[in-house]
């Protein structure tokens, strides 16, 4: 089996990390010359490309290949321009399937009510109409090819690098709990797992939420990583005052509750979940576990 992982940011190392485990290839598309020496050092085979320029996107491993598509879209725009150019290079190959990350946000301010994979999109932030966009051209992408595509939808990922610690140790506030809306997240080390499981026994044409078992609001999370490194509670302030003191990207995250139901992805992808909840993730990440 090869594998080809477009975007080898930290999820697609992980992914590479288990795909090689199992006796796979993996290449990986990947921008950053800087990058390459990582992806050599693990058993990857880098290809430098630039999905923002169509003629770097050659020798491209893609005929029979396992690929998933970590790659961000651009950072403006209602349109993912990228996986459009990308798409364009397929030609008449035939990957035996594509997994890809979206986002729960495609689903937008749902006033914390629990979401399936059956509620209607409706994206309200830029970043998710881009997402939204990408799913459409895949989806309808490989329904004209026949290849079959499973989509990801994920919340917030967290590990080590991703935790707030500079807000926590710079003292910034948060939402007072009493206005803080519901989010949702997932382990790192999941995810990747969840990403072979979707490849392996996710079903053509299907979209899978992804979240562990542990919706909290904003405000919690903040909360129970400061308890987790002994840093001190971060100061609640009112909607008011945080649209004065909070940046625009916090606000943007502020103004959206929901509850993501991740049965499906349990279910029939029959993944058990490493880090069910916050507290079990946290627990790991700290020094005495590293």
């Amino acid at each position: 089996m090869h594998t080809l992982i477009i975007g080898f940011g930290d999820i697609g190392h992980r992914v590479a990390t288990l795909e090689l485990a199992l006796g796979h290839s993996v290449t990986a598309l990947i921008r950053n010359q800087s990058k390459i020496k990582a992806a050599n050092d693990v058993g990857v085979t880098a290809l430098l490309a630039d999905l923002d320029r169509v003629e770097t996107l050659t020798q491209q491993p893609l005929e029979g290949a396992r690929i998933y598509y970590f790659a961000p879209p651009p950072t403006s725009g209602t349109q993912d321009s990228r996986i459009s150019n990308w798409l364009n290079t397929v030609g008449t190959s035939k990957p035996t399937v594509i997994i890809y990350i979206s986002t729960t946000g495609i689903y937008g301010d749902c006033k914390g009510e629990w979401i399936t994979e059956q509620r209607p999109p409706n994206p309200t932030a830029a970043r998710a109409k881009r997402r939204l966009n990408a799913e459409t051209q895949l989806t309808e992408w490989g329904k004209e090819q026949a290849i079959p595509i499973i989509i990801l939808r994920v919340p917030g990922i967290y590990h080590p690098d991703t935790l707030p610690m500079a807000s926590l140790l710079q003292g910034k506030p948060i939402l007072q709990s009493a206005e803080a809306p519901y989010s949702n997240r997932i382990h790192a080390d999941d995810l990747a797992q969840i990403c072979l499981a979707a490849a392996e026994r996710g079903k053509e044409g299907e979209v899978y939420n992804v979240a562990d078992n542990d919706s909290c609001t904003m405000s919690e999370y903040f909360i129970k990583v400061a308890k987790a490194f002994n840093l001190p509670k971060p100061r609640g302030i009112s909607w008011q005052e945080a649209e004065q003191q909070l940046s625009s990207g916090m606000l943007s995250y502020l103004k959206e509750s929901r509850r993501i139901d991740n049965r499906k992805m349990l279910g029939k992808l029959k993944v058990e979940l490493q880090y069910p909840t916050l507290d079990e993730g946290l627990s790991c990440i700290k020094p005495r576990c590293s």
